[in-house]
């Protein structure tokens, strides 16, 4: 078995395309199981985030497990793999161990450092762990990611600064209309996000009314941050009376529409800034070419960083914190690395230690058969004795071969050891030779080599 990470991420695609393959918690536990029944996929698990779905799962097969993986992610997006190929990054063995933890370190988010993604991470591993598809080869994997988040976090000044997308879309807004203090914001939504953006703005001395599709759960959030709720029916007048709108709801379609909004503007004077925060949007589009309505949303935060590429979108990030967070995330990646190869020769040396006690099994019985009147006594002890041989020969070989396989291509000794012994092919160690991927960076669907199925 080895892993294999699938996914689109605002790295690669635009944001009209994380909408399609956006996934809200019902259709995150349909997608695992539909991974699993899969031909070549055995473990799944699914980080869906605000610009980001990646599915990390153990399979039999490079090719076949691409094909099974990007097939579900298409079917779920409504489109065809074809369409998705430019834009879905594939990752491989170490390389996707190393992109899981880079990813939980917050190194790959849009805003550098960034500590939302390792709760949302933890979440997916809950999920996963519930719906039972993830098992013995990703769990240590998963688990290894959470610890290099947390040591990153902890470590490292990476977000000394408190970036968030919430924090850098409120900076915008700042930079529209200015100080945040005093101002009514209205948020809608009062999930994770919602909390995240009614925390921040309370913090900049915001005036925070929180709205939501359950009310129980407005009010909890606006109490918690010295502001009040509202009923979402009133979600007109109340948008008119604010300054801002921060809006981030697990909606699968529009929630605020240009009748909404255009009603709560009509005869206004001041400008209306509004935060759309969800994925897919919450905000319909043609709000964007309202008179006095400036939107801040993904698409705008990504243009930024493709007009400064490299250059996290906070630009707060010192570059000395960011090697630092590197330097772990290769540590700890090179740590899990010796463990998956060292359990991967394990399979190896329980077979090698197998065939010896069938062979000694073999030749003690025709012992009996050529000295039958051996007494019993001798033959225990000659038992005994042939035993130990074969255990002393196996024993630098099966110990060397473990430790052996905590180095680079520490595979390799476990092949040779299946050649020298007549064991067989090893399906891991041969897929690893079957297939090629750079180590060092994701490979897109469409540039990947032709298919080199194991047999």
């Amino acid at each position: 078995m080895s892993l294999l990470a699938v996914g689109i991420s605002h790295q690669t695609a635009p944001v009209t395309l994380l909408e399609q393959v956006a996934m809200s918690g019902d259709d995150t536990v349909k997608t695992l199981h539909e991974l699993l029944e899969c031909e070549h996929v055995s473990e799944a698990l699914v980080l869906a985030t605000c610009n980001r779905v990646e599915i990390f799962a153990e399979v039999d097969r490079f090719h076949g497990g691409v094909t099974d993986v990007s097939r579900v992610l298409a079917r779920h997006a409504g489109t065809g793999v074809e369409d998705l190929s430019p834009y879905v990054t594939v990752h491989y063995e170490d390389q996707a161990a190393r992109h899981l933890c880079t990813v939980a370190a917050g190194l790959d988010s849009m805003v550098v450092g960034e500590t939302q993604v390792l709760g949302q991470l933890r979440s997916a591993y809950a999920l996963a762990q519930a719906e039972g598809t993830i098992g013995r080869e990703l769990h240590p994997v998963t688990q290894r990611a959470l610890r290099v988040g947390k040591r990153v976090h902890a470590e490292t000044g990476i977000d000394k600064a408190g970036a968030s997308l919430v924090s850098v879309a409120l900076d915008r807004v700042t930079d529209r209309i200015g100080d945040l203090a005093g101002r009514p914001v209205l948020v809608v939504g009062a999930g994770s996000m919602g909390a995240l953006a009614a925390t921040t703005l309370a913090r900049r001395g915001a005036q925070v009314t929180v709205t939501s599709r359950t009310p129980a759960t407005a009010t909890r959030l606006a109490e918690s941050v010295g502001g009040r709720a509202a009923e979402l029916e009133h979600l007109t007048a109340e948008l008119a009376a604010a300054d801002v709108l921060v809006t981030c709801t697990g909606a699968t379609g529009t929630v605020i529409g240009t009748d909404v909004v255009t009603a709560a503007t009509a005869g206004r004077t001041a400008p209306l800034v509004v935060v759309d925060l969800a994925l897919p949007r919450d905000v319909d589009a043609a709000v964007a070419t309202l008179p006095g309505v400036h939107v801040v949303d993904l698409a705008t935060l990504q243009g930024e960083r493709s007009a400064h590429p490299g250059r996290p979108v906070a630009g707060s990030v010192a570059a000395d914190d960011v090697a630092a967070a590197h330097a772990l995330v290769e540590l700890e990646t090179s740590l899990l690395r010796a463990e998956r190869q060292a359990a991967a020769v394990a399979p190896t040396v329980s077979a090698l230690r197998s065939q010896a006690a069938e062979v000694v099994d073999a030749e003690l019985l025709r012992l009996s058969t050529r000295l039958p009147d051996l007494d019993a006594r001798a033959r225990a002890e000659i038992a005994r004795t042939v035993r130990r041989v074969v255990d002393k020969l196996l024993h630098e070989p099966t110990v060397r071969v473990k430790e052996l396989a905590a180095g680079p291509g520490g595979t390799d000794y476990a092949d040779a050891l299946r050649a020298l012994f007549g064991l067989g092919a090893d399906p891991a160690s041969a897929l690893a030779q079957a297939v090629s991927v750079d180590p060092s960076a994701g490979t897109t669907l469409d540039q990947l080599p032709a298919d080199r199925e194991l047999s």
